[in-house]
């Protein structure tokens, strides 16, 4: 990197507070609980719901009081406003549901005292910081023998996919949501179904029937598929020779008739578990599951409240002595990578995207947050939620990128000891400012014109078909299956262009950029190009990649604001970190090193007397940019002085 200079972000506060911009919001719950109405997500007060988030995972979500505040403090300060409780039931975590420490047996689901305590204080915490809560219930759940479960060893985490139709299993989860949903949390004094800081729950994380990675195999659950296949064959009149149970293989994803016995038998498991949290008081939006990219998996949860999708661009693998993963970008991508988050999306629900990531060691995630935030608000999508904040709440001394613990992998899963974390990463973490000001004010105008994608069979979409138009329309998905996708495949364009014409992206030279009234953005490979000039701004960038970002503070447009935050980053690595082509050689160490990048910026505005100051990462003001002002111009230029990657630009 050319120069890099030492950025770290510390565990307990960031550079920069933006928490004034939304201190109407406060405490989370004030507009009431949550509703879904059409597509939109809508408190009681008739406010509409917009989310920027992140997962806290695992041990991660039994901070101590202390660190909880400054987690609620130091996250409302970056923009967010939203935590999804993941991975809480986790065995292998330390703390996690039921055990706050390891070594005494656990014989049942009953929540560890010590860890829901932390667990309610945070959640206490995040209310008052005006930040909601997303309730992941079943995740890792380990199924115990004291529990009248056969064959535990032999299960996977939460039983999948035995969990959806197995008797004994789905009464165990309706026990343990039970006690969860109705503890009375004494720092709000509410139980958590009374609490409208809770604004969404999914009954099962990524489990369903349509996939081969979760296949019925174990002989004793496969027996009680089969008889309730039989059931549902013999209630139909369907004849035992045009399918017998001696024939049947569970896995089958190509036989109609199993795909829709199938369906049917998921969409009883979501709705009779979301009747039993209605019935438990539960009020809040209820989702089925997520990764949902088979027509008949989204099929089944035709009748939940909203749905919920999972989108990751890395391209390697992270084992624990042999680690890769290719720099890929956003900006040149031919098949954008959220695309087939609209297989997912109805036109009359909304859409959340509780789980993504572009993780670290990729050199170009930085593009990441501010394009899902532009495309989020393109498709008119509710939000979304970074998958991980981090594994666990020590991080005094975690200062370094991909690394959080001393072990090399935790619950036989290397990736879980930091690849995932963002919390101290300035090329993702960093811009969250803008991409939470985007999302939650609207800034990017939503697609005039919708397109529908339809599956080409019941177990088969046109992917393609919600590629190609992806960035310039909003694009649903008709899984009635009344008919079926024929249309010859068409090539996508090498320029892209929403029909609002606030989004740009050219995949041949590799940069796109972003231009709304209150957020403007420049991202790719932008140096030494001539870049096309923004309404109002002007980019010229002498480094190679680079995410050049200016939002307004205020409630008026950047030409028109006096408090505006320019933020500039490219690639940030640990201090002596390298790779060999994809490879991993060196993880590198203590302090997170950033790229300064090198550019000149002019914007318009008709507010006199601007300055342009630079921020440390210890919020220090480091030094004066000179500016030049004429014709209603501010021209000024980054990287060669007081080098950065935050500027607050203001009225003196």
């Amino acid at each position: 990197m050319h120069q890099a200079i030492p950025y770290p972000f510390y565990p307990d506060r960031m550079p920069l507070d933006i928490s004034f911009v939304f201190a109407d919001e406060r405490p989370a719950g004030k507009h009431g609980f949550l509703r879904a109405e059409g597509r939109y997500f809508v408190f009681e007060d008739g406010t509409r719901a917009r989310f920027w988030g992140t997962n806290f995972n695992s041990g991660g979500c039994f901070p101590t009081h202390a660190v909880a505040e400054s987690l609620a403090s130091r996250l409302s300060s970056v923009g967010i406003n939203l935590v999804r409780f993941h991975q809480i039931d986790a065995e292998w975590s330390t703390p996690n549901l039921f055990a706050f420490s390891k070594g005494k047996r656990i014989v049942d689901a009953s929540p560890d005292p010590v860890s829901l305590e932390r667990l309610d204080y945070l959640i206490y915490c995040l209310k008052e910081a005006g930040i909601y809560c997303y309730m992941d219930m079943f995740t890792y759940r380990k199924f115990r023998s004291d529990e009248g479960v056969p064959d535990v060893l032999s299960l996977a985490d939460a039983a999948k996919p035995y969990c959806i139709f197995s008797r004994r299993l789905i009464e165990l989860q309706k026990e343990l949501a039970t006690r969860l949903w109705t503890h009375v949390n004494p720092y709000t004094g509410l139980a958590y179904c009374d609490d409208p800081v809770f604004v969404m729950a999914e009954i099962t994380n990524e489990c369903h029937l349509f996939t081969r990675g979760q296949p019925i195999l174990l002989e004793v659950y496969r027996k009680e598929f089969l008889s309730l296949f039989e059931k549902w064959r013999d209630a139909r009149g369907i004849s035992k020779e045009t399918l017998s149970t001696d024939e049947i293989d569970p896995n089958d994803l190509q036989n109609d008739l199993l795909n829709d016995f199938k369906t049917e038998l998921q969409a009883e498991y979501f709705e009779e578990m979301r009747a039993h949290l209605r019935k438990i008081g539960v009020r809040i939006p209820i989702t089925g599951t997520n990764m949902g990219h088979t027509p008949c998996n989204m099929k089944s949860q035709a009748g939940m409240d909203y749905t919920d999708d999972h989108a990751y661009l890395f391209h390697g693998k992270w084992m624990e002595f042999e680690k890769s993963c290719a720099h890929v970008t956003i900006s040149q991508c031919e098949e954008p990578y959220l695309a087939h988050c609209a297989l997912s999306s109805y036109s009359d629900k909304p859409l959340f995207i509780s789980e993504w990531d572009m993780p670290w060691p990729n050199d170009f995630r930085a593009e990441s947050p501010i394009y899902n935030a532009a495309i989020g608000c393109l498709q008119e999508w509710s939000g979304f939620a970074c998958h991980t904040y981090s594994y666990t709440a020590k991080l005094e001394d975690a200062r370094m990128l991909g690394k959080e613990v001393s072990c090399a992998k935790i619950g036989d899963t290397p990736y879980r000891v930091g690849l995932y974390s963002t919390w101290n990463d300035p090329a993702k973490f960093g811009l969250f400012y803008h991409a939470a000001l985007m999302t939650r004010r609207g800034d990017v105008a939503p697609a005039r014109e919708e397109l529908t994608v339809c599956p080409i069979s019941k177990h088969e979409y046109n992917w393609k078909g919600a590629y190609l138009h992806f960035e310039e329309h909003r694009v649903n998905t008709d899984l009635s299956f009344s008919r079926f996708d024929e249309r010859p495949e068409e090539e996508m364009e090498k320029i892209l262009r929403s029909d609002t014409g606030e989004l740009f992206r050219d995949r041949e030279q590799g940069f796109g950029y972003i231009d709304s009234p209150r957020t403007k953005c420049v991202y790719g490979f932008l140096g030494g190009k001539e870049l096309p000039a923004l309404s109002g701004m002007r980019v010229e960038c002498r480094t190679d990649f680079a995410v050049i970002a200016i939002s307004s503070l205020t409630d008026e447009e950047i030409s028109h604001s006096d408090n505006l935050l320019l933020s500039a980053v490219g690639r940030a690595r640990n201090n002596g970190f390298s790779m060999e082509g994809d490879r991993l050689v060196d993880m590198g160490e203590a302090p997170v090193m950033i790229e300064p990048i090198r550019a000149t910026v002019e914007i318009e505005t008709d507010v006199s007397d601007l300055v342009v100051k630079a921020v440390g990462a210890e919020g220090f003001f480091i030094g004066s940019v000179p500016t030049e002002r004429e014709n209603g111009k501010l021209r000024f230029t980054i990287g060669d002085e007081s080098r950065s990657m935050y500027y607050l630009i203001f009225k003196a």
